[in-house]
């Protein structure tokens, strides 16, 4: 056998020998303690933006339920020119009550069928009226203190919900 030949043959039977042995495969996917990260900064994070979230929702509530007393107001004065008086607009006896349903609906949002607030005229003369919208209790908006509107174009919110409008509410701004 010549030399080159053997040589040849010794150097593959040593190439084959010093190649390691094929690692193990790796697998894909993650692991336990990163999916355990994962839950937990997205659990922090709706920590956060949960309450943002529901606050969100009661502020646009009651900016729906303000534009509503801006339109029952509008309806109440058609309803003066056509009766001569904003007096009798309410169902029921007396004050507070509901309009009639003729005049306005009595509870917001109008186009919801989830109801947050309950719309009911205050007092109602020959020259004015008052509007008023209580949130319903056993919704998010309970404790969010009720508006008012009266004819001439005050606007106040009972803020802290303490039932009376004190110093500081009257506006329907935060």
């Amino acid at each position: 056998m010549p030399l080159y030949s053997y040589l040849a043959g010794q150097a593959e039977a040593r190439s084959s020998q010093a190649r390691p042995a094929p690692a193990c495969q790796k697998q894909a996917g993650f692991t336990l303690i990163e999916i355990m990260i994962t839950v937990a900064i997205a659990s922090i994070l709706m920590a956060i933006a949960y309450p943002s979230y529901q606050q969100y929702l009661i502020d646009s509530r009651r900016s729906d339920t303000q534009n509503a007393l801006l339109a029952f107001a509008t309806t109440m004065e058609r309803y003066r020119s056509d009766n001569n008086s904003y007096d009798n607009a309410h169902s029921g006896t007396g004050y507070p009550n509901p309009p009639k349903t003729t005049v306005f609906p009595s509870q917001t949002p109008i186009d919801s069928s989830d109801k947050f607030y309950n719309l009911t005229l205050q007092s109602a003369n020959n020259s004015g009226y008052t509007l008023r919208a209580t949130p319903i209790s056993g919704t998010t908006q309970a404790g969010n203190g009720y508006l008012e509107l009266t004819s001439v174009g005050i606007k106040r919110w009972d803020k802290d919900n303490d039932g009376l409008i004190g110093t500081g509410e009257s506006t329907w701004n935060k």
